[in-house]
């Protein structure tokens, strides 16, 4: 992908913006980033890092939205922000040591597990609860196994952090996204770094799905604070779903292909 054709171009701004879109409301753009650059023959580590490069734009964006309208203290947030980041730090360099071709036999089951999360999650409520968890042991515990998660894979971190907001620390479904964008933000740029020391970021694909994040994530933002999240969670589920199968389809040494034509000759 050293020289991209004006069809390529569409499509990488395309899916950012898709991803920024859905990222900044209800978590898992990466679900629709991700496996665009692996359809496109990026290999798996460079399709991660392309994709924190491309993602820190949304989600810095979107926790941007949220802080100026008062949903979330920045603040408040340095346990968090320091937790995510020796997890996602952790993360990113597992990530970077596995070898590709087992990352890529990972990355089907990682992909559905996120998915049925969106289908058969539990629904979020609209107001805030009592808190089953202090912010400290929570941000430590919860910042360091999602930061992980979000430095070594990441699709799904976003719907992650909102789940555990709300069913822990009983927040309503706007200010958990609000907050899931700030550790969203922090474990995007770090292992962003990361990676880029590492040579792994295409710089080209990440400038043009880039733009397209900051104009989904604006939107997404401003949706989400206006009209909530319902019609979110089908459309990431379809979508996510789709570009799995043909991500097994087209890897023929893929275990989950290998599985599927077994069960298809019987």
């Amino acid at each position: 992908m050293e020289s991209l054709t004006l069809e390529l171009v569409g499509m990488l701004f395309f899916a950012g913006l898709v991803g920024g879109f859905v990222d900044s409301i209800a978590g898992g753009g990466g679900l629709i980033t991700v496996p665009m650059l692996l359809a496109l023959g990026v290999p798996p580590v460079s399709a991660l890092a392309t994709n924190k490069a491309q993602a820190m734009f949304g989600s810095f964006i979107a926790m941007q939205r949220y802080a100026q309208k008062g949903h979330v203290n920045l603040r408040e947030m340095k346990l968090a922000i320091g937790f995510t980041v020796v997890g996602a730090a952790t993360g990113t360099v597992l990530a970077q040591r596995i070898p590709a071709d087992l990352l890529m036999q990972v990355m089907p089951f990682l992909l559905i597990a996120a998915a049925l999360y969106f289908s058969l999650g539990p629904k979020i409520g609209d107001h805030n609860r009592h808190h089953k968890m202090e912010t400290t042991p929570f941000y430590a515990v919860f910042g360091l196994i999602i930061g992980f998660y979000d430095g070594f894979f990441g699709p799904g971190t976003g719907s992650f952090w909102t789940l555990v907001f709300v069913m822990i620390l009983g927040f309503n479904m706007l200010k958990a996204t609000a907050h899931t964008k700030v550790v969203n933000f922090t474990s995007n740029i770090t292992s962003f770094l990361f990676f880029a020391f590492s040579g792994y970021v295409l710089w080209l694909p990440a400038a043009v799905m880039a733009l397209g994040q900051l104009v989904g994530a604006r939107l997404g933002a401003n949706m989400a604070m206006k009209h909530g999240t319902s019609l979110i969670r089908p459309l990431l589920v379809t979508v996510s779903l789709v570009i799995t199968a043909q991500l097994v389809y087209n890897d023929p040494h893929n275990i989950m292909h290998i599985w599927i034509q077994n069960l298809l000759s019987l």
